[in-house]
């Protein structure tokens, strides 16, 4: 495989660094130009094999490609950056040595059939959350086990910041994650179906591994603080609980999503 001659060399900080860069920590202009970056080899791997659409690579002017960036480079169709080191590190956000590439990526329509109509459709919403560590955490939990969809409502982290994108490992390539502007988009999306909506609370009325989910289910997870809102609670067909014990009041949020998740892919392992 041999990569293309690049198209753009950026040794300053012109107008497209200062864009990208942008990217990094500006939410505002990460939706206007509906993009955002993608650091690390795993997930720009997953990135360009899943097809996402790239729009740049960014790689170090300075050191000859490894096998694996030029294979990035040769396999996807992206505008190919080079970029000056010490530049290339800012984007990277990395301690210690920079990032041989760093990659630019559209954000995709906010369109609930991104998600696949499963006849066993099992999707986890996260209500408000306030962490994007904790929502990367989830995508990548939502991958592991199995779920079809993420979706994230209400005046949340982005899915999109650095910190979400870092932490799915690369999952948020290959799990479908769509924002919602409140709880009643997604009511009115479950209930186009059968799924059963579950809700999450140490104080539910029910052991989670005592409810059915091997059918259509979503899964709500509350905001780390606050938890689920009154009108979760109303919406929800039933509301688990996760037995815990020791000294701990309560799982952090993504941890709890993580043992619901995995108690939904026990079940639908079992023979029925």
């Amino acid at each position: 495989m041999t990569a293309r001659t690049p198209t753009a060399r950026v040794t300053s900080r012109n107008a497209a660094f200062q864009q990208w860069q942008a990217l990094l920590s500006n939410r505002v202009k990460r939706q206007r130009a509906r993009e955002f970056v993608i650091q690390g080899v795993r997930p720009i791997t997953l990135a360009v094999e899943r097809g996402w659409p790239v729009h740049d690579l960014i790689y170090d002017m300075s050191r000859p490609l490894s096998r694996w960036a030029a294979g990035m480079l040769a396999a996807c169709a992206a505008r190919q950056v080079a970029m000056a080191p010490e530049l290339l590190a800012e984007l990277g956000e990395k301690d210690g040595d920079g990032p041989e590439m760093v990659a630019v990526a559209a954000i995709p329509p906010d369109d609930f059939t991104r998600i696949p109509h499963a006849v066993d459709v099992l999707a986890v919403t996260f209500d408000r959350p306030a962490s994007p560590g904790n929502i990367g955490t989830l995508i990548r939990s939502a991958d592991a086990f199995g779920a079809h969809g993420l979706i994230v409502t209400g005046h949340a982290a982005d899915p999109y910041d650095p910190k979400s994108v870092r932490a799915s490992t690369g999952s948020l390539f290959a799990v479908p994650v769509v924002r919602a502007a409140s709880h009643a988009d997604v009511i009115r999306w479950a209930r186009t179906g059968p799924a059963t909506i579950i809700g999450t609370d140490e104080k539910g009325e029910a052991d989670i591994a005592d409810i059915k989910l091997t059918g259509p289910a979503v899964i709500v997870i509350g905001n780390e603080a606050t938890g689920l809102s009154g009108a979760w609670r109303q919406a929800c067909d039933v509301i688990a609980r996760i037995p815990i014990t020791g000294a701990a009041s309560s799982l952090n949020a993504a941890g709890a999503a993580t043992v619901v998740l995995y108690e939904a892919a026990r079940q639908r392992r079992a023979p029925q």
